[in-house]
């Protein structure tokens, strides 16, 4: 894997962390905002957390290529 794509990965995985973020805040803002019920909050909540989990394992998946180029 080439420095530039290593970067490209970075940054998609950055992107995906800030979008995952800002999701959750508007949900948690909507959701007080319109009153929905606790089941759609904590779908939201269960959506974010499912975000940050796909990040991590991208996270790793980085991690493991870029020791791999290392050696």
């Amino acid at each position: 894997m080439t420095d530039e794509e290593q970067a490209r990965k970075g940054r998609a995985i950055a992107l995906l962390i800030a979008g995952v973020g800002l999701f959750w805040i508007a949900a948690t803002t909507l959701g007080a905002w319109l009153d929905w019920s606790q089941r759609w909050r904590a779908l939201c909540d269960l959506a974010a957390l499912a975000g940050f989990g796909l990040a991590i394992y991208m996270i790793y998946d980085l991690w493991r290529a870029r020791r791999a180029d290392k050696d």
